[in-house]
């Protein structure tokens, strides 16, 4: 299992690798670009202009400006603060125009080594701003999925078990249901009926706006905020999972060992849960190592609505303020968790089912 681990972790850094190249050259054609982003108005003169992309380094190669987003600047020499200026034209990255004098190294570090940039809009460090709201997507993703968890996979035993009954009917028809609604919707529905209506709880963030400031209380002392948002995000979860558990349930049950235990005179309970759902749950490991991955990457719209300050909100706002660095900040670090994701369904897989080793 060791050795089967760190094959794939190896095996995943020529696709980080290409990833970091896509998600690169996306955000070098998009329109606009961060000169555009950063000298937004009629009345900014092109000389302000041209003096920002010098100070980006967009004046560079573009194969440059790659490895310096991810490799750092701390060992080249460029125009640090775009004041070379000759005849309207600056100098490029590395002294190119071989004048003699070129600037010394920056203090980037590059993505590799953990340093996303400053964002162009808040005029702080990536990092540090990720970290102040991955605690927060962590805690409603992660409540909702072990509620999706701990009552899709009983509901998707129990509907297999009882199947063309009367539970077998409704949960279907309410899995279809909370597929089919809309998260905006039914976010805004809880909200307007639990908020605004019934003033029984908060209509949006994650503690009381008056202690903000100080810190937001445990987990416990506020769990009126996450009420909402983890409802909304679980209905999905035990949707899916019922579904998917009824399904491979259905499967285990015609399996002759199965028919074996009742033959025996095990009680029903210990036969579905302690030798048909083990087995049952295989197939459930490919869907729970990329469910993992989106509590890291979080909930973009269930955070909006719920004005919950995390990643997936951070997200959304860094797209419509052109926050470029801030944008490809979570571009890779949704991509190491989708990896990660992925090497975690498999490992499920062993964990699961003791018959299946990796050689």
């Amino acid at each position: 299992m060791i050795k089967y681990t760190l094959r794939r972790i190896i095996q995943a850094i020529p696709t980080l690798f290409g990833i970091t190249i896509f998600s690169f050259a996306l955000m070098y054609l998009a329109p606009g670009g961060p000169v555009a982003a950063l000298t937004f108005g009629p009345n900014v003169p092109q000389y302000q202009k041209e003096r920002e992309a010098a100070k980006l380094g967009l004046n560079d190669p573009v194969y440059i400006q790659y490895l310096r987003w991810l490799l750092g600047d701390d060992w080249m020499r460029w125009d640090s603060d775009g004041d070379k200026v000759a005849d309207g034209a600056f100098l490029l990255a590395l002294d190119v125009n071989g004048d003699g004098e070129p600037e010394p190294p920056g203090d980037r570090y590059g993505i590799v080594r953990g340093d996303f940039g400053k964002s162009f809009f808040y005029k702080r460090e990536v990092g540090s701003m990720i970290g102040e709201r991955v605690a927060a997507t962590l805690e409603l993703g992660a409540t909702s999925l072990f509620l999706g968890i701990t009552i899709g996979t009983p509901v998707g035993i129990l509907a297999a078990v009882r199947k063309k009954g009367w539970f077998d009917s409704i949960t279907r028809i309410l899995a279809v249901v909370f597929n089919a609604i809309p998260i905006f919707w039914l976010g805004l529905i809880l909200i307007l009926i639990f908020g605004s209506w019934l003033r029984a709880l908060p209509m949006g963030g994650r503690c009381d706006p008056l202690i903000l400031s100080g810190g937001c209380p445990p987990m416990w002392g506020r769990i009126e905020y996450l009420l909402l948002p983890t409802f909304v995000l679980a209905t999905g979860w035990v949707a899916v999972l019922s579904r998917y558990m009824r399904a491979s349930m259905l499967d285990v049950m015609s399996q002759d060992y199965m028919r074996t235990a009742h033959s025996k005179g095990l009680a029903g309970t210990v036969v579905w849960f302690k030798h048909g759902a083990r087995n049952a749950a295989i197939p459930l490991a490919t869907f729970i190592g990329p469910a993992i991955t989106g509590l890291l990457s979080g909930a973009a719209i269930t955070e909006t609505i719920f004005s919950w300050p995390g990643l997936g909100r951070f997200a959304v706002g860094a797209v419509t303020s052109q926050d470029y660095p801030v944008v490809m900040a979570v571009v890779i670090i949704g991509a190491v968790a989708t990896i990660g994701g992925y090497i975690l369904s498999d490992i499920l897989y062993a964990l699961i089912d003791p018959r299946i080793r990796f050689n």
